[in-house]
């Protein structure tokens, strides 16, 4: 299995998941000129692609589903409600490209194995996805007002995470946002602080290498080295070593992170 995060952050979020027999999109919150951009610096061409996997409806994980859906002939998977919303939001989708992946559910696409989970946002019925290839793992679980115990034991054994690490709350207390935006964000259906995500992954890691991409970060309310120093300490704090237990990867708003094997 190999994967790339395309983009993530406040202004859009995509997923890069293949094995030799099939390539998944999770969400295209970007362009789709964006999006192909992103898989043709990662040596992918776009051309390969099979479906999409839809976390939710809000645009930064949206934008450019449908563009993307029909310029490449993809199936896209969402839950009931989700697609309540999708379909008026992305433009006309042949009926057979539209497909149901319901909270809770696991699929076979070709060697691909896709677990579904439901998670804590202020959406219709967000959800994020556990992938499963030749005995190994990668989840992903990013817009979380908390994590769970049930989340944690559902993407707990993973060889590689993308998990949301959002806002410093102080920055976020400080900002100029709204209280109203600040709230929502510091409840349990908006996004996770990197205090909360550090916290979360002490309870998920096995201190195997597993490799942690830091994920949907707040352009406004967080940095990179922030969150890394911040989810860094947490850890080390609880016993894990970073470097050795557990690796922390960057993701970025506007580039792909390297291919990666698992």
């Amino acid at each position: 299995m190999r994967f790339s995060v395309l983009a993530s952050g406040s202004t859009g979020n995509a997923i890069y998941v293949a094995t030799d027999r099939i390539s998944v999109l999770i969400d295209v919150g970007i362009t789709g000129k964006q999006a192909e951009a992103a898989l043709r610096e990662i040596g992918v061409d776009p051309t390969e692609l099979s479906a999409i996997l839809v976390t939710h409806e809000h645009v930064d994980h949206i934008k450019g589903i449908g563009v993307m859906a029909r310029r490449y002939n993809l199936r896209i998977y969402a839950n009931q409600k989700t697609w309540s919303e999708l379909d008026g939001q992305i433009g006309t989708i042949r009926e057979d490209q539209k497909q149901l992946f319901e909270v809770g559910e696991k699929k076979e696409l070709e060697d691909l194995g896709i677990e579904s989970f439901g998670i804590s946002h202020d959406a219709v019925e967000p959800m994020g996805f556990c992938f499963y290839h030749n005995n190994k793992k990668l989840s992903v679980a990013t817009d979380l007002g908390y994590v769970s115990d049930r989340i944690k034991e559902t993407i707990r054994g993973a060889d590689a995470y993308v998990f949301e690490s959002n806002h410093d709350v102080e920055l976020l207390r400080m900002s100029q946002y709204p209280w109203s935006i600040k709230r929502r964000i510091l409840s349990d259906v908006g996004h996770l602080s990197n205090e909360a995500a550090g916290e979360a992954m002490i309870d998920v890691l096995g201190g195997r290498a597993e490799r942690v991409y830091l994920a949907h970060l707040s352009k406004e309310n967080n940095m990179i080295d922030l969150a890394r120093l911040t989810v860094k300490g947490i850890l080390e704090e609880s016993g894990l070593k970073v470097g050795d237990d557990v690796h922390l990867r960057e993701t970025y708003p506007d580039r792909p992170t390297k291919l990666e094997f698992l």
